[in-house]
């Protein structure tokens, strides 16, 4: 596999990969019809836009690495107590 297709599949990289994977599920079982899995689409791109205002953030105030592991992505959504997006 490819380094690129690797840090994509890697979820300490990846915050999203389980909307990508719902979205990409989602068009496989209803012939490629964006409209039906337009959901998909939205939750997806509102992760990204949630773990994009993360990452932004911890820059600002010089934490490293920029992106949280997948760990510290669960105890933040944990200390949230539900899904931001």
């Amino acid at each position: 596999m490819p380094l690129v297709a690797r840090r994509l599949r890697d979820p300490d990289i990846n915050p999203c990969l389980s909307e990508s994977d719902a979205s990409t599920r989602c068009m496989d079982e209803n012939n490629y019809d964006r409209e039906r899995c337009s959901t998909y689409f939205l939750k997806y791109k509102n992760c990204r836009k949630f773990w994009n205002s993360v990452m932004l953030k911890r820059r600002q105030n010089g934490v490293k690495p920029p992106m949280p592991t997948a760990v510290e992505r669960d105890e933040i959504l944990g200390a949230m107590g539900k899904m931001p997006y």
